[in-house]
């Protein structure tokens, strides 16, 4: 084992992490500080608070992250209207490196010289926590308990809390029936009854909607505005960025939209079944490419949908703290300079449609497109010679024989 003097735990104050907190104390003999981040995961917070006191911890950070979360982290992300392998909406990569950055941050504050997380050996998020630790402080001892212990099973670990006097509330002592991480972006489900991607999700994982069958008859009709590829206000009341995707959320969860049941490639090899819920950003990212339809250059526009998927990627492995994210991102926050102006859309029984959008940045000019007289704006001849243009290479192919 690593010397070790002081260690900070990211701490969400459940069964697992205290079980994980006794067990540095007793393995590295070492003083713990927990961190608690509230990313909007909708759980009070206090009790981790609490626990952590009646555990003997002298240092203890509980703060409220939900801004710095959906500004610096959900938004600039949102910008690049990035979806991993084409639907994750990336609601549990996102939250990874600012926890990974504020740990650090704390640890600096603390003198620890170590960090750990309670992340298991076989997911992504041991990666994204580890990878933001060493990107932003190379020296940094890492501890990952699930890949260090010999406790193999929830028996083990319920033995373990017992010996050490843990207290083990009567709903944790079975085998919990999925895994939930969530934030203010989203939840996302996955194991036990959810491992056979052949067998329908239960009704009772889903936690952030309500079924698409049983949404209003009534649609709902709201507005959303951007300034410079973010929104910044909804149904024209200006917004802070947490309180706008609580919103949107709220709206999304009672129209059924954001479910999304999916199997995807992990970083560490596998595939795995998840059950994602993201109302909000659902709503989101069909509101950010209207408006973006309306205000982008086309060169532009498709050149980002050709960046996007390595974006997402870089974001989904745990890449956000390396030098090609932050150089995609400087592209993509150049693309959206004038990416501003309103989409209206309608929420109905998991659907978000979009109903119009405007823009003083419009690169629409109605009197090119018009199938009325267009008073000399635009002349069809040109096209002409447009084509003959593109179609030289194939007619010298054709001329060869390519074609048969």
């Amino acid at each position: 084992m690593p010397d070790i003097n002081k260690v900070v735990l990211a701490y969400s104050g459940g069964l697992d992490t205290s079980i994980i907190l006794r067990w540095l104390q007793e393995t590295y003999a070492c003083e713990v500080v927990t961190f608690t981040a509230d990313l909007g995961q909708g759980e009070e917070l206090e009790p981790a608070r609490k626990k952590a006191e009646m555990l003997g911890i002298r240092e203890i950070y509980v703060e409220d992250l939900r801004e710095e979360f959906v500004r610096d982290y959900v938004f600039p992300m949102f910008r690049a209207n990035a979806l991993y392998e084409g639907v994750y909406l990336l609601g549990t990569s996102i939250a990874r490196p600012l926890i990974a950055k504020r740990q650090i941050e704390i640890a600096r504050q603390t003198g620890a010289d170590a960090v750990a997380h309670g992340a298991t050996g076989k997911g992504n998020d041991q990666v994204r926590f580890e990878l933001g630790y060493y990107a932003l402080e190379p020296g940094i001892k890492v501890i990952s308990p699930w890949r260090e212990w010999d406790l193999k099973s929830r028996s083990d670990l319920i033995e373990f809390a017992e010996k050490h006097q843990i207290p083990v509330p009567k709903d944790k002592r079975g085998e919990a029936p999925f895994s939930v991480d969530a934030n203010l972006l989203h939840s996302s489900s996955e194991g036990k009854v959810l491992e056979d991607p052949a067998e329908g999700a239960p009704d009772y994982v889903f936690q952030r909607t309500v079924s698409p069958m049983d949404a209003p008859d009534t649609p709902s009709e709201i507005e959303i505005g951007f300034e410079k590829g973010d929104p910044v206000s909804l149904d024209g009341k200006q917004l802070s960025p947490a309180t706008l995707l609580a919103r949107l959320n709220d709206l999304g969860r009672d129209n059924g939209i954001g479910r999304v049941d999916m199997v995807e490639n992990r970083f560490v090899g596998m595939k795995s079944r998840g059950i994602y819920e993201t109302p909000g950003g659902t709503i989101l990212l069909a509101a950010h490419r209207a408006i973006e339809s309306l205000t982008l250059d086309r060169a532009a526009a498709h050149l980002k949908d050709e960046l996007m998927p390595r974006y997402a990627s870089l974001v989904y492995n745990g890449f956000w703290f390396s030098p090609e994210r932050e150089m995609l991102q400087a592209a993509i926050d150049k693309s959206q300079e004038h990416v501003e102006g309103t989409v209206r859309l309608t929420l109905y029984k998991g659907n978000v449609i979009v109903t119009g959008r405007a823009s003083e940045k419009s690169l629409y000019a109605e009197d090119l497109v018009t199938f009325e007289d267009d008073a000399g704006a635009y002349d069809q001849k040109d096209a002409e010679g447009f084509i003959k243009l593109n179609a030289l290479r194939l007619r010298t192919l054709a001329a060869r024989g390519d074609r048969g």
